[in-house]
């Protein structure tokens, strides 16, 4: 089971890769949005916000979401550590339900180039 830390380390390297992106990736990551990312197995939730092509992680805390984030996505640790990997295909996991994002429908439209 990955932990905190490595969930961490995992946004941060997902945060570097956006802010190197070119094209119509780094369009969809220049989208100014709340972000919330939580983790299901360890019960923790990151918060911040993507903006200007990178995701800023401003706060941890423990259990769900405590404000609804304009993205919200929710996996297990070691979901998102394969994800950002590259060992997990993100639509194959959306698909399954291993992976749960929400987001309103043009946002869904935007992030659609980032994965």
């Amino acid at each position: 089971m990955a932990t905190i830390e490595e969930c961490r380390a995992a946004l941060d390297q997902l945060s570097d890769s956006m802010s190197g992106a070119r094209g119509d990736v780094r369009a969809a990551a220049a989208l100014d949005r709340s972000v919330s990312c939580h983790i299901t197995d360890l019960d923790v939730t990151f918060t911040g916000r993507l903006g200007g092509g990178r995701i800023h992680v401003y706060d941890t805390h423990p259990g769900p979401p405590r404000e609804k984030a304009q993205i919200r996505l929710a996996m297990t640790g070691d979901d998102l550590v394969a994800l950002v990997g590259g060992e997990l295909h993100f639509a194959r996991a959306w698909g399954s339900g291993r992976v749960r994002l929400e987001a309103g429908l043009r946002d869904l439209f935007h992030l659609r180039k980032l994965l």
